[in-house]
C-alpha cells in the first residue's frame, strides 16, 4: 500500500503540502545507543514517502547539551553526536530529495545555549564588556542587587533571570532567559546577532534544505528599557511578545529565501491569538507560513471547531498565505488523549497530571480529526507517531523524566515527555524495533504497544496508519483538495459539512449519535465504517456524488424523506 506520488515537488508546495514533523531523539536508533539518530531517520525514509508526504521538518539536531531536548544550541553550523554527523545531514536531505521530500530545519533564534562559545565569552568578560552585548545582562535590584532586575518570568516556571558569579566569586550581573538558565536570551538590537543568523540561514540553504521552521518567532525582540510587566499600561506593546521590530527581521530573512533559485520557505511557530496581527506575519515580504495554533488548542466540538476554521481562513485571507492546521507537536498532549477528555481543548496553563482520558473515545475522535484536517484548505502538519494513533504516555516514571518543564514546575506540570516517547515500529516488546533488540529508549515505550507498531498496523486495513495514508494519498491526487474552493454546507446539528470544489464533501459527526450520511454520494474514505448510509458517531468521511442509478436521476440528488443535506 503506498501513496500516489507526483514525479517532482511542484513549486508552491508548501502552500497545500503535508509536513511530517520528526523528533529525532524518538523517530528512529540506527545505532543501538538508545537515540534517535540520523542513520535511523534515513532508514526510514520510507515509511515517509510511504505515508505520501511533502516534506520532513527536523527538530534541532545540532550541537547541544540537551538541557531542554536540542532547543539550547551550542553550534548551529554542526550535528550533535547522539544523531551524527554534518556529512551524515546533507545525505539525508538528498535521499529525502530523491524521494521527493522536501527537508525543513528548525532554527531556534530566541535564545542559544549557556556552552555556546558566545555566552562562555560573555560569562568570563565583566559587566559592561562586549562579549555582554550580545545578551540581556543587567545589574539586579534591591540592596546589593539581589533581587532580579523586573518581575518577567520564564514559560517553563519561576524566574526569567538568573545571577552570575564574577570572576572574584562575587555575585555579578543577571542574564535574561525566557526559558530555562541553560537557554540565555540573545539581543536582536546588535547588529552581530543580525548577521549571525542570517550567515546561519545560508548555510543550510546552501546544503538544500527547503525551509526553515523559525522557534518562538514572536518573542525575539525585547524592549531596550526591559520594564516590569505590571508596570505596562493596557493597551501599550508587550515588552518581549509581537513586537514591531520582528518585522524587519523576518523581512531580511525573506530577501534570502528569495536569492535562491528555488525559493526557500519560512515558517513561523507564533503563538498569537489575535488573527489580525497574526497575518502581519504572513505578508508577502515575511514569512510564508505561521503553524495555526487557535486550531491546535480548539475543543472537539462543532460550532467552537466551525468557528476556528472560519477565523484561520479569514487571516490566510487577510495576508494572501496559506492556511495551516496542526493537531499535535512535541509540545503538547497527544491527540488521541487530548480527544478522550472532558474537555478537549489544550492550553499549557492547564497542563495537569491525572486528568481522565478515556481512549477509545480520543481514537475514533482523532480518526475524524485526521480527515477533517486533511480536507482543509492549506498546509497540514503531521506529528510523529499520529500516523498510528499513539496515545500520551502519562506513567512514565520520575526517574525517567528529561523536560525542564516538569522540574521547574516541581512535579505540577507531567512535561512534554509523553509526547516524546520512542516510536513502535515492529516486534512484541520494546524497543519495538526503534533500535536493535537490546536497545533501551532514552524514554522507556509502554509494555503494551505492539498493536500500534508500524508492522502491525500496515496488517490491519482498519489502522490508523492505512487511514493516514488513503488519506493523504487522496489528497495529493484529488484537485479539489489542492485547489477547490471552501464552503460551508447545511447539516444536521453537531455536524460540520463543507464542500472542496464542485464535488467532494467533507462531514464530521461530533455527536455521539449516528447521522444521516446525504443520499445520491458515494463514501470515498471514512473514519469509521459508513456501509449503512449513516455516519456514525465521532466520525467524519468524504464523499462525491454518485453516478446516475438510471435514467432521470441526477447526479447529487438528495432525498426528500427528512434528510437535513
Amino acid at each position: 500500500m503506498h501513496a500516489t506520488r507526483s514525479p517532482r515537488r511542484p513549486r508552491g508546495w508548501w502552500r497545500h503540502g503535508v509536513v511530517y514533523q520528526v523528533y529525532p531523539r524518538s523517530f528512529a536508533d540506527g545505532d543501538g545507543d538508545g537515540t534517535g539518530d540520523l542513520a535511523g531517520l534515513r532508514a526510514r525514509l520510507p515509511h515517509l514517502a510511504a505515508l505520501g508526504v511533502d516534506a520532513l521538518w527536523i527538530t534541532p539536531w545540532y550541537r547541544s547539551p540537551m538541557a531542554d531536548g536540542g532547543y539550547d544550541v551550542a553550534d548551529y553550523r554542526d550535528i550533535d553526536p547522539a544523531f551524527g554527523t554534518l556529512d551524515g545531514a546533507e545525505r539525508l536531505i538528498a535521499e529525502a530529495r530523491a524521494l521527493d521530500l522536501a527537508v525543513v530545519v528548525d532554527i531556534v533564534p530566541n535564545h542559544l545555549s549557556a556552552r555556546h562559545p558566545w555566552f562562555l565569552a560573555a560569562l568570563a568578560a565583566p559587566a559592561g564588556s562586549p562579549e555582554r552585548a550580545r545578551f540581556h545582562f543587567r545589574p539586579g535590584r534591591g540592596e546589593s542587587g539581589a533581587l532580579p532586575p523586573n518581575d518577567w518570568r520564564s514559560e517553563f516556571g519561576g524566574p526569567a533571570w538568573t545571577r552570575t558569579t564574577d570572576a572574584d566569586g562575587k555575585p555579578g550581573e543577571w542574564y535574561l532567559h525566557l526559558f530555562t538558565p541553560d537557554q540565555p536570551d540573545l539581543d536582536w538590537n546588535h547588529p552581530a546577532v543580525r548577521a549571525e543568523f542570517e550567515s546561519v540561514l545560508r548555510f543550510w540553504f546552501d546544503r538544500g534544505v527547503a525551509g526553515i521552521r523559525v522557534d518562538s518567532a514572536n518573542l525575539l525582540a525585547k524592549d531596550p528599557a526591559l520594564p516590569d510587566l505590571a508596570a505596562v499600561a493596557d493597551g501599550s506593546p508587550h515588552p518581549y511578545v509581537d513586537r514591531e521590530e520582528l518585522h524587519d527581521i523576518y523581512r531580511a530573512w525573506r530577501r534570502i529565501a528569495r536569492s535562491y533559485p528555488d525559493e526557500r520557505v519560512l515558517i513561523g511557530e507564533i503563538w498569537i491569538r489575535d488573527g489580525a496581527r497574526l497575518a502581519r506575519y504572513l505578508r508577502a515580504d515575511e514569512l510564508h507560513a505561521a503553524f495555526n495554533f487557535a486550531f491546535l488548542a480548539s475543543p472537539w466540538e462543532a460550532d467552537r471547531m466551525r468557528e476556528t476554521i472560519d477565523a484561520s481562513l479569514a487571516t490566510a485571507d487577510r495576508a494572501g498565505a496559506p492556511a495551516s492546521w496542526v493537531l499535535c507537536n512535541h509540545d503538547v498532549t497527544r491527540t488521541v488523549t487530548r480527544y478522550g477528555r472532558a474537555d478537549t481543548s489544550f492550553d499549557f496553563a492547564t497542563v495537569a497530571p491525572g486528568i481522565p482520558t478515556d481512549l477509545a473515545l480520543g481514537t475514533r475522535r482523532a480518526r475524524a480529526a485526521a480527515l477533517l484536517t486533511l480536507a482543509l484548505p492549506g498546509s497540514v502538519y503531521l506529528y510523529q507517531g499520529e500516523e498510528l494513533g499513539l496515545p500520551e504516555v502519562e506513567d512514565l516514571p520520575p526517574h525517567a523524566r528529561r523536560d525542564p518543564v516538569h522540574f521547574r514546575s516541581h512535579g505540577e506540570n507531567p512535561g512534554r515527555d509523553g509526547c516524546r516517547v520512542p516510536l513502535p515500529w515492529s516486534g512484541q516488546e520494546p524497543p519495538y524495533g526503534f533500535g536493535p533488540a537490546d536497545t533501551r529508549p532514552w524514554l522507556p515505550q509502554p509494555g503494551n504497544w505492539a498493536p500500534y507498531t508500524v508492522e502491525a498496523q500496515e496488517a490491519d486495513p482498519g489502522s490508523p496508519l492505512w487511514l493516514y495514508r488513503r488519506a493523504v494519498g487522496l489528497r495529493r491526487s484529488l484537485a479539489s483538495l489542492r485547489d477547490g474552493a471552501f464552503r460551508w454546507i447545511e447539516a444536521a446539528e453537531d455536524v460540520l459539512a463543507f464542500r472542496r470544489g464542485d464535488e467532494l464533501v467533507c462531514a464530521v459527526n461530533f455527536s455521539a449519535r449516528p447521522q444521516p450520511l446525504p443520499a445520491g454520494h458515494t463514501v470515498l474514505i471514512s473514519s469509521e465504517p459508513a456501509g449503512d448510509g449513516t455516519l456514525a458517531a465521532h466520525a467524519a468521511a468524504w464523499l462525491v456524488p454518485s453516478p446516475p442509478a438510471g435514467p432521470g436521476r441526477p447526479r447529487g440528488h438528495t432525498s426528500t424523506d427528512g434528510n437535513p443535506w
